[in-house]
């Protein structure tokens, strides 16, 4: 790349997660955008996070999409920013926004995948944080 990129927050890593998300099909959704505002307002990790923040961490995931070797760079940016303890929050967030509009797309399901490998979550954890993604985002 031949931009410098700026340094996540652990924060920041979480927001860009289901960023990357949201664009996985190259569509962003108004129910996976709100799925990313009310988590960022609601969840207590996002307690003190500035939301002005977002937006640049949003233009960055857009930029590296765009790089052959995007993906790659952010997952070590994550990885960088997240301690290793928040790996699963980061994939429950994942699944949360891919669920948001009641479809996960093959798009949303591969990268989901990529996901748990990249942030080594167990796939007995990752079927569990699934399960509840699915189970919140039912409708009648």
């Amino acid at each position: 790349m031949s931009h410098t990129l700026p340094a996540f927050t652990a924060q920041d890593a979480l927001v860009a997660i289901m960023v990357t998300v949201s664009v996985s099909d190259e569509t962003i959704r108004t129910s996976e955008l709100v799925a990313i505002e009310q988590q960022v307002n609601h969840l207590p990790i996002f307690a003190d996070y500035d939301i002005d923040n977002a937006r640049e961490v949003a233009e960055t995931v857009y930029r590296l999409m765009e790089e052959e070797d995007g993906l790659d760079t952010l997952f070590a940016m994550v990885r960088d920013a997240l301690p290793e303890r928040l790996w699963e929050t980061a994939y429950a967030l994942a699944c949360d926004v891919a669920a948001a509009d009641g479809t996960i797309r093959q798009e949303e399901l591969r990268l989901l995948e990529e996901i748990r490998h990249e942030l080594h979550v167990d796939r007995l954890h990752a079927a569990a944080i699934e399960r509840g993604a699915r189970a919140r985002h039912l409708v009648i």
